[in-house]
């Protein structure tokens, strides 16, 4: 299938946007959204969901993509238009917002590594979860740009293992979105 991203003018650019969708908590949403993108040629990079007012039974569902801003708007009309979505912001064009990124890193190594890797994890402000003989499980947090950095570094000391949470983010100020 050809790629949207492909047929964007060359004056136009391709930016990363953060929408965050307020739709109803129930079965087959998360399907339906992500049958939305896949349909249309468009790329998740991240995707997190969580039922986050409880009374109303309502989940928020935040997405990073990728587009020009005719592919974004076009996604925020298709997903406005579906019946279980109630709100949709780009939380990149209301301003900048905070975006934070949950990684779990296993590190296994003796001797010198394991020193290097604690070092360096302590130097990142990570904790330490899970310590045994051969191996170590730190916990880091931060935006998108220091998780990826955090784990080239720790590379270097033997990552054997990453899990990543993808993006939690909310728009700055009082406004909601």
């Amino acid at each position: 299938m050809k790629s949207h991203y492909s047929d964007a003018p060359a004056a136009q650019k391709i930016a990363r946007h953060t929408l965050a969708v307020i739709v109803d908590n129930e079965p087959g949403v998360l399907a339906r959204i992500a049958g939305l993108f896949s349909g249309r040629g468009y790329n998740i990079e991240s995707l997190t969901v969580s039922e986050t007012e409880h009374e109303e039974h309502l989940s928020r569902i935040t997405i990073v993509t990728s587009g020009d801003d005719a592919a974004i708007a076009q996604i925020m009309a298709q997903l406005d238009r579906l019946v279980p979505v109630h709100r949709v912001d780009d939380l990149t064009a209301t301003g900048e917002a905070v975006e934070r990124e949950l990684a779990l890193v296993k590190v296994a190594g003796r001797g010198e590594h394991r020193v290097e890797a604690l070092r360096l994890a302590q130097a990142f402000g990570a904790r330490t979860l899970d310590a045994t003989l051969n191996s170590f499980i730190f916990e880091f947090t931060g935006a998108i740009e220091e998780v990826d950095r955090f784990i080239r570094v720790m590379t270097e000391t033997g990552v054997v293992e990453v899990a990543r949470t993808g993006v939690a983010a909310l728009s700055r100020g009082s406004a909601r979105g």
